[in-house]
Formats: structure tokens, C-alpha cells, sequence
């Protein structure tokens, strides 16, 4: 199934780490999945959602390397760009995140990135985790099982 066709439906969907760096450093196998779902981002059909947990994990290699202008790139893409709201988890979130991790055994962070998603109002979750599926709350797209449009 291709990507637009897994987004139908879809009005707000949370950015997993894996995509925005796929978009952000042209990745060549799955820059070409998520170039789709960020020029509908940036025409206003689709509302992302990211985290401070997103635009900390894009940050620790571009940070490694001294790499200042692939900073500002993830900072512009996570918080900056139009359609796009930046969300940090709250209380509730928290509380949803120890559930989520004590019924799937996923890492912490990844708990929190959707119970985020899930407070946020998603209505899909795009990752290239395939261990995020395990969670039955939220729409989860991996990018390992889209097709190209």
C-alpha cells in the first residue's frame, strides 16, 4: 500500500524520529516514502505533531559531529515549520506511557512518543519501528511496510 493511501483519513499524524531524519538528510531508501507525507505538512492537508524526545534524538548525531547547520535544519523541521505543532508530554501523557510500557514491554521513550501522539489527538503514528505496532491504540505506519506513491 502506498503512502497517500495509507494516510487517507489521516489529519494529524505524529513524526517518529526515523522519518524526520529520512526527510531532513535525503536518506536514499526511504527519503522518497516521506517526501510525500512532508509536502502534504507543508500544503496544509496534514497537521504533524513532534515531541522535545523527536528533535532530541535528530539532534545527539548532527550535535556528535558539530554539524551547526544540520541542527538548525532538524530545529526548523520540528519546531519551526508551518503545520506543525510541537507537543511535550504532560502528566496524563506520562501516566499513559508507564500503561503503554507495563502492557508492551517498548522502551520508555517510544511509550512516551505515543502516548504524545495519542494526547495530541493523532490520528496516526509514522515511525520505521516495527516493534511500535504492538500498540493497538494508535495507527501505527511504518515506513518498512509503505510503498512509494
Amino acid at each position: 500500500m502506498g503512502i497517500r493511501e495509507r494516510l487517507n483519513g489521516v489529519r494529524r499524524i505524529f513524526l517518529d524520529t526515523a522519518p524526520v531524519v529520512y526527510y531532513v538528510e535525503r536518506h536514499p531508501e526511504f527519503s522518497r516514502l516521506v517526501i510525500p507525507v512532508f509536502d502534504m505538512i507543508d500544503e496544509g492537508s496534514l497537521l504533524a505533531v513532534t515531541s522535545p524526545i523527536t528533535l532530541a534524538e535528530c539532534l545527539v548525531g548532527p550535535c556528535r559531529n558539530l554539524e551547526q547547520p544540520l541542527q538548525d535544519a532538524f530545529r526548523q523541521r520540528i519546531i519551526g515549520a508551518n503545520n506543525t505543532l510541537f507537543v511535550g508530554p504532560d502528566a496524563a501523557m506520562a501516566q499513559r506511557a508507564a500503561e503503554l510500557r507495563a502492557a508492551s514491554r517498548l522502551s520508555l521513550l517510544d511509550c512516551l512518543q505515543i502516548a504524545i501522539a495519542l494526547g495530541a489527538g493523532c490520528d496516526a503514528f509514522l515511525t520505521n519501528d516495527l516493534a511500535l505496532t504492538r500498540v493497538k491504540e494508535m495507527n501505527v505506519i511504518t515506513l518498512r511496510e509503505t510503498k512509494a506513491d
